[in-house]
């Protein structure tokens, strides 16, 4: 960086205090105390001066022959070179250090949901490409990275620059003959039904106060469902026999892509009517007439997978179609077709861009919802898909299978359920632009965000603390919360402080263009056009609130309520009474105070009916008798209220708790269950 030194200058220069520099920096001289005395006597030197050196102009001389610089002048300059070296260095150091502050302070370590991102790792593997893709014309470094010696970015500069440039939506087109939007086809997709739809300030007003109509139906798979709505209009329909790829208006390439991904649960050569399984067809069928969806049926062991893979093709579904039309118009804006002053033609965005949030409770479930996008997208085409940041990804929420302890035996839901990283505090963005998906995205330019609801509660924050955001949560359109019924179990409190802070209006305008959105999200309408699905695996007074509570979607909701007949107290082997014993209280809150006092208590007692109804027969099935007659001695008691109707029900069977609950007095059960 600097003029090469001389050995001795470096010598000399080395053995210098730091007082000592800066004096020869600022008066290009020693100072007198530190003049070194020589011993012996200095031999003078005789300089000769030429003729040439009394006149005052040299200018011909000077341009003739080199100009001769001392030792000592050049001391000088390296000083000052070095000085100025080390000033750079230090600036360089400090701008370092505020960049890595700012980093820290607004928490992009994982899923960069400001206007500062974590560098890409170095290396080919952050993104893997067979194909390439021309961005610009400026020279970039491996991995959007600047070449070496180039490195003046601010701190505010997103450092990905190259995927930056690659999904953005505003700098982006499509070629025209792709974009339809007035086809008769396209006018019967329900994705455009749906966000074309406009509502009045009156719909808007009589929501508080309309009663909720409902309508039940029974589906062949689903079982009883009860359509419900706030508004005038309440739309039901029943499942057809047989369903046509075609009708569902999958966005390209999901229809080829679907058949694959999908494979693994369809049995037999796949047919037109048999790309999906029973239950996803009536599933997706609701999923894509965008109303809200309540199915507390999915377990690990039965159906889960089977329902992730069904909501995951909605989920692309709805994003290709949503960023197709941002892109469609901005090639029409360009074109100029339409002429000048036809702005709400154009209206086809929210205020920020992220438009999913995937909330799952554990970093396995999101590794294998991101595998389906990347297989959704990719299918059996030989092209591969780009994939930005895939080897960190798998890194961070992959798993060592090393790292299970050996010979531990669980129960199979157990295994299920707590399968892989089952860590639960994470949060990522995913940008996706046509067949490129871009991992670990800043929020704000991201299409879809998975986060634990844990992950999303650090970054929303509380009232009063300085360090919080929840802009990106202001667009959502699409809203999954899966495996609710694990979130019981961790903190429930964090889901519903993630309801009450989804669709509100954003307190920043974070560079939108706000001719390009919608009405009804200037509106502060986007409640009532997001669709919500919940998966459960039971039903539960909580999450029913939250279905209740949160979702008013202008297209309605459906439910599964299917309530169940034995229950699983039919699964008890040994014989014991049960004693089932009912509390007052004024309401839900109260109950867990209600401290009901049984004295000489010596067996199996249940303060709370279990989450999990399997778990009362498992529990049950643990005494074992060490001496004949020890079973007329056993008993077990439990402690329900009317709040807990649902959790009885699925013990005892929906008739037997229809008695207990219309009861006053304790009811005793003597069941003998079959073996």
């Amino acid at each position: 960086m600097g003029k090469r030194r001389s050995r001795s200058q470096s010598q000399l220069l080395s053995s210098l205090t730091k007082k000592q520099k800066k004096h020869l920096r600022d008066f290009g001289e020693e100072h007198p105390f530190y003049d070194r005395v020589s011993r012996k006597e200095a031999k003078p030197q005789i300089c000769q001066l030429s003729e040439s050196s009394d006149t005052s102009n040299s200018e011909s001389e000077s341009d003739s022959e080199p100009e001769q610089v001392s030792g000592y002048h050049r001391l000088l300059a390296t000083l000052k070179n070095a000085s100025e070296e080390d000033d750079e260095e230090e600036e360089e150091e400090e701008e370092k250090d505020e960049e890595e502050s700012i980093v820290d302070d607004t928490e992009m370590n994982e899923d960069g949901s400001g206007d500062v991102s974590v560098e890409e790792e170095a290396g080919a593997e952050a993104v893997e490409i067979q194909d390439t893709v021309a961005l610009s014309s400026d020279r970039e470094g491996k991995d959007g990275e600047e070449p070496p010696g180039t490195s003046n970015r601010s701190p505010e500069e997103f450092t990905d620059a190259k995927h930056e440039s690659l999904f953005s939506l505003e700098t982006n087109f499509l070629e025209e003959q792709s974009v339809d939007n007035c086809s008769l086809k396209a006018l019967q997709d329900p994705f455009l039904q749906h966000v074309n739809k406009e509502l009045k300030e009156k719909e808007i007003q009589a929501v508080s106060t309309n009663p909720k109509n409902t309508h039940q139906l029974k589906w062949p798979i689903l079982g009883q469902l009860v359509f419900s709505s706030k508004f005038q209009k309440l739309e039901t329909f029943k499942p057809p026999k047989d369903i046509d790829l075609n009708s569902l208006h999958l966005q390209k390439p999901l229809a080829s892509t679907w058949t694959k991904t999908n494979s693994q649960f369809l049995s037999g050569p796949p047919k037109s009517s048999s790309f999906f399984t029973p239950l996803q067809k009536e599933l997706f069928l609701i999923m894509n007439s965008y109303q809200d969806l309540f199915y507390p049926e999915r377990t690990a062991l039965k159906n889960g997978e089977e329902i992730r893979h069904v909501y995951c093709l909605h989920v692309i579904n709805h994003v290709l179609k949503a960023n197709a039309q941002v892109l469609g118009n901005n090639s029409r804006r360009r074109s100029q077709k339409l002429g000048v002053g036809n702005d709400d033609d154009f209206r086809d965005q929210g205020l920020t861009r992220p438009k999913v949030l995937i909330v799952v409770p554990f970093r396995e479930a999101a590794l294998r919802v991101i595998q389906l996008f990347i297989s959704l997208l990719e299918g059996d085409s030989k092209k591969k898909i780009i994939v930005s940041n895939k080897k960190r990804f798998q890194g961070e929420y992959g798993s060592d299978p090393d790292e299970r302890p050996p010979n531990l035996k669980r129960p199979e839901d157990y295994e299920a359920v707590f399968v892989g990283n089952i860590d639960d505090h994470f949060r990522i963005g995913v940008a996706i632009l046509q067949r490129s998906i871009r991992l670990y995205a800043p929020f704000y330019s991201s299409d879809i965000l998975i986060a634990s609801p844990l992950g999303l509660r650090t970054i929303i924050g509380g009232e009063g603390e300085k360090k919080r955001d929840f802009d990106f949560l202001s667009s959502i359109e699409l809203l999954i919360i899966d495996q609710a019924d694990i979130y019981l179990m961790q903190n429930w409190e964090h889901v519903l402080h993630l309801m009450n802070h989804v669709n509100l209006l954003p307190l920043d305008s974070h560079g939108v263009d706000f001719s390009r959105v919608r009405m009804w999200s200037l509106n502060n309408w986007s409640k009532y056009y997001r669709q919500t699905l919940l998966f459960g695996a039971l039903q539960d007074a909580q999450i029913n609130s939250v279905f209740n509570k949160y979702c008013i979607n202008l297209q309605g909701q459906v439910a599964v309520r299917n309530v169940p007949m034995t229950g699983s107290i039919s699964h008890v082997l040994v014989q014991l009474p049960h004693v089932f014993q009912r509390m007052e209280a004024e309401n839900l809150a109260s109950v867990i105070d209600a401290r009901y006092t049984i004295k000489g208590i010596r067996n199996l007692i249940f303060y709370e009916l279990p989450t999990y109804p399997h778990f009362y027969s498992e529990i049950c099935d643990m005494l074992r008798a060490t001496s004949r007659g020890e079973e007329a001695t056993w008993t077990c008691t439990v402690l329900y209220s009317k709040y807990d109707a649902q959790r009885l029900a699925a013990v005892v069977g929906v008739e037997r708790a229809a008695q207990m609950l219309q009861s006053k007095k304790s009811v005793h059960l003597f069941i003998t269950g079959e073996k």
